[in-house]
């Protein structure tokens, strides 16, 4: 769903750019609240992988692909206001390197993208999760709610655009058409990017559920009341505080996550759908794309998910693939290691337990 440039005029452009900003800004401050020793290191391989990731165009529709936007994914593993940060780093590196969404249009993409799948999802996955039964754990109604914010989360998106195209297009359209064209696509296209994103977390789920933000309210015991006889029962005797919990290292995570992400960008990414995903679709049914105008970046040596001079469309996709996962990856773990020294977390006792109430003495090895 990345927008060119050319498709808002300048006025809503400069808004979108504006409320971007704005986003960013109270993202960098509430992330301070969400990044720990164990979130921080996470969370720039949650914005390589979403890279890579986005590289895996799958088909929709006759004609039509779609593509994961990766929103919902961060929300669940470290946090609304991380994924904002996340995807944020995602699209400028999509934007300056590969010429993947317009310059001018980078302001729409984060609001479209990144803000609002962000936001759709934590309301919808935390909505769930306070109605869902819980008889057999946490990880069902973890997944179930991953799954609908996920799905939910990209037409909304969808549907922000149109909002967008409706106040500032560049094209004499009818909007109507737009509306139900972009909705249905991205219905199809959430159906994919709730399945990757569901199956990403319960992968996380299976081997660290401590590492998934979201969950980790409903992932504590539950309070047991002996004999039944309610909040007035006196309380039972005390048991003896555990001893610390051994250190449990991020590397192996860490390491299995950075190889699936240079894999899927590396390898995979060669056997992506080539078809227009489903903006690219809709805009060239609708007579939208005739507006969009030569990318900025378009002489890059990375333009259009390749590397200049290198003949070899399969080994110059995968090194362009591979770059823009260790760009992304350095670029955002630089962003959320700055951020999270500024919370003085290291100073000020979170002894591991980060902000949510953990046992104390729990420690966690925080470089990969």
């Amino acid at each position: 769903m990345h927008v060119p440039d050319g498709f808002l005029n300048a006025p809503v452009s400069v808004v979108t750019g504006v409320v971007a900003a704005g986003a960013v800004a109270v993202a960098l401050r509430g992330a301070r609240r969400e990044l720990d020793e164990r979130t921080a290191p996470l969370a720039g391989l949650v914005a390589a992988f979403i890279f890579a990731v986005q590289m895996l165009n799958f088909p929709v529709a006759a004609g039509t692909s779609g593509h994961l936007l990766g929103g919902a994914l961060a929300t669940v593993l470290v946090g609304p206001y991380t994924a904002v940060l996340c995807l944020a780093v995602v699209l400028l590196m999509q934007g300056l390197l590969f010429a993947d969404g317009g310059l001018t249009a980078l302001g729409t993409n984060i609001t479209v993208m990144g803000v609002v799948t962000a936001v759709v999802a934590h309301l919808v996955f935390h909505g769930l999760l306070r109605v869902l039964p819980r008889r057999n754990g946490a990880r069902g109604p973890v997944a179930v709610a991953t799954f609908a914010a996920a799905l939910i989360s990209v037409p909304v998106a969808a549907i922000a655009f149109t909002g967008l195209y409706a106040v500032g297009g560049t094209a004499d359209v009818s909007i109507g058409r737009v509306f139900a064209a972009m909705v249905g696509v991205h219905v199809l296209i959430g159906i994919g990017e709730a399945v990757i994103t569901t199956a990403t977390v319960g992968a996380v789920l299976a081997v660290r559920p401590d590492l998934v933000r979201a969950a980790r309210s409903v992932a504590r015991p539950a309070l047991v009341i002996r004999g039944g006889a309610g909040a007035d029962a006196p309380a039972p005797a005390p048991e003896p505080e555990p001893a610390a919990a051994p250190a449990r290292s991020l590397r192996p995570l860490w390491l299995g996550g950075l190889g699936v992400a240079v894999v899927c960008a590396a390898f995979i990414s060669f056997y992506a759908s080539a078809e227009p995903d489903g903006l690219e679709r809709v805009a060239t049914d609708e007579g939208i794309a005739e507006e969009a105008r030569e990318h900025g970046m378009a002489d890059s040596p990375l333009a259009d998910y390749g590397v200049r001079d290198v003949d070899n469309e399969r080994l110059s996709t995968g090194l362009a693939g591979a770059a823009g996962v260790a760009v992304t990856l350095a670029v955002g773990s630089g962003v959320f290691v700055a951020v999270r020294r500024r919370t003085g977390h290291g100073a000020a006792g979170s002894g591991g337990a980060g902000n949510d109430g953990e046992a104390a003495g729990r420690r966690e090895t925080v470089t990969p």
